[in-house]
């Protein structure tokens, strides 16, 4: 598959790229610079996939942080507008280590789980980071059919080193004793210990 060797987690069902497949940090932050989050309506309209069932959620004037944000946090722009309090976390882009030290309300990753080289940790990171009742919403295209997996534009993307399935996340969640909802195509909304519909 393009020389790429790829696995699949028997207990979650995630498929993976092995880690001998991926870029070096400055080619990864080269690549994610041609991609084009602007603030246009159709990149809002995208990101309101996921904002729009968070925000039915949350009470008013809540904290929460954009982990993974990318050089234009359009996201947290939007979620600000809607009254609530931001901060923002990009490796690349938005290296605030000191907002990691603190806890939030809220968690948005938008088209970021997918290049988690280590997608335990990292998920135990957002868990630490949300007070108990607290939402981690997450958007990634999930992956449902191995046979189109080849052709695939999601998996040609040479960032995306992991694939979930709705499986995967509702498995993540469990392992956490959060709930887990799909309230839409590609959108996962978790909530660290607290009430929700399918944990």
């Amino acid at each position: 598959m393009d020389g790429k060797p790829y696995r699949r987690c028997l207990t979650c069902i995630a498929t993976w790229l092995a880690p001998a497949h991926r870029l070096s940090a400055d080619l990864e932050r080269a690549h994610y610079l041609l991609h084009e989050n602007d603030d246009s309506d159709g990149y809002r309209a995208f990101l309101g996939r996921l904002a729009e069932p968070l925000l039915d959620r949350l009470p008013p004037r809540q904290s929460g942080l954009d982990f993974g944000c990318g050089p234009g946090p359009v996201l947290a722009q939007m979620l600000t507008h809607a009254g609530h309090d931001m901060a923002t976390f990009d490796p690349f882009f938005a290296d605030n280590p000191d907002v990691l030290e603190r806890s939030y309300d809220f968690v948005t990753c938008t088209e970021v789980i997918e290049h988690f080289h280590e997608p335990r940790r990292e998920f135990d990171r957002l868990d630490g980071l949300l007070h108990t009742g607290g939402w981690l919403a997450v958007m990634t295209c999930f992956q449902t059919n191995d046979s189109r997996f080849a052709n695939w534009h999601y998996r040609r993307d040479p960032t995306h080193v992991v694939f979930y399935r709705e499986d995967t996340l509702r498995l993540i969640a469990r392992q956490r004793g959060w709930s887990c909802e799909i309230p839409a195509k590609d959108v996962a909304l978790m909530q660290k210990n607290g009430k929700g519909n399918g944990a």
